[in-house]
């Protein structure tokens, strides 16, 4: 979009003023698309100067969530970023769209609509205060060889936040980040399998980040278990950055195949506040309490119960849960 080659600009020149005519000729666009495309990023809430003779200088920026914002925070040059304002669940475009985009595409919205957490449940996604990301995968090989990607996500997200934003997040089995005893993320892995050769059609990695929600903008139903960010540490988040950040994470799963190794193990037990504790166990209509004793290398939960039986159980069969609450 022409308003986002204007910004581009604008950044790259920083504390100077860009004449109108010099982008009109680096873009090959005409001073009147100058122009408007200013006033549209004035519209969104960037601060930008324009003096007569001197062009234009960007002042100020809002915490918006588009392309140029999330490129300035990452390491090197990356394609396949696609952001949206709104849009209905950045998990249902990429199954969409599998098939024309690219292995590691990263599609991320200021807000969804229909944003979808585990078991069919509704993730509450509202506009400008959190980060929504969907990470496309077409790995090659068979679906048991990706049953960990969801808890590697959570290792990357915690690594992301904690990274950006000065925190220090734990995991609750098995893939959900906990700040200060409240939930602050959602990640919903969704995959397609062709039934007669097994391969793998794609793979979806969905985060919903908690980021700049006070605790008032949750429902009431979710306000007991909800948090995010800002909420628990009074900080505001960038959400450019965290984007970034969280990006970054996951590409170095991504070119390791997201397979699991002894270190990346390690770090997901000293981060998971269910082990080594008593849980509650719940399986449909079955509730019972046990030991959490062991996290085994597919990142099944291995649990002992009353009686000393000691039995593993996944994610997709259990939840898990705190003896007295989420946690």
């Amino acid at each position: 979009m022409t308003k986002y080659k204007v910004l581009k600009i604008l950044k790259q020149e920083k504390n100077s003023y860009v004449s109108g005519e010099k982008m009109s000729e680096e873009l090959g666009l005409s001073r009147m698309a100058i122009s408007t495309a200013v006033k549209a990023l004035r519209q969104e809430g960037y601060e930008i100067e324009s003096i007569t003779n001197k062009g234009y200088l960007l002042k100020n920026k809002p915490d918006l969530l588009n392309v140029v914002e999330v490129e300035e925070y990452l390491s090197s040059p990356r394609e396949n970023i696609i952001v949206f304002d709104s849009i209905d669940s950045t998990n249902n475009y990429l199954k969409e769209n599998y098939i024309s985009l690219p292995n590691g595409t990263v599609v991320i919205s200021n807000e969804q609509t229909a944003g979808k957490g585990r078991r069919g449940r509704r993730f509450e996604s509202p506009k400008g205060t959190g980060i929504y990301l969907s990470y496309l995968l077409k790995p090659e090989c068979p679906p048991s060889n990706v049953s960990s990607v969801s808890a590697l996500a959570a290792i990357a997200t915690k690594n992301a936040i904690d990274k950006t934003c000065g925190t220090k997040v734990d995991i609750k089995w098995v893939n959900d980040l906990v700040l200060e005893s409240k939930k602050i993320t959602g990640i919903l892995t969704e995959m397609s399998v062709e039934a007669e050769s097994g391969h793998i059609e794609y793979l979806i990695v969905g985060i919903g980040i908690n980021a700049n929600q006070k605790i008032s903008d949750f429902p009431d139903e979710i306000k007991e278990i909800a948090g995010s960010i800002y909420s628990q540490t009074k900080n505001k988040v960038h959400r450019a950055e965290l984007s970034a950040k969280l990006i970054e994470e996951l590409d170095k799963l991504k070119d390791e195949e997201f397979k699991v190794n002894k270190a990346l193990l390690e770090e997901y037990k000293k981060a998971c506040i269910s082990l080594n504790k008593d849980v509650r166990v719940v399986r449909g209509s079955e509730d019972y309490t046990a030991f959490s004793v062991d996290i085994n290398d597919d990142f099944s939960l291995e649990i002992r119960l009353p009686n000393g039986e000691v039995k593993t159980v996944s994610s997709g069969e259990v939840s898990v849960r705190g003896l007295y609450g989420y946690v």
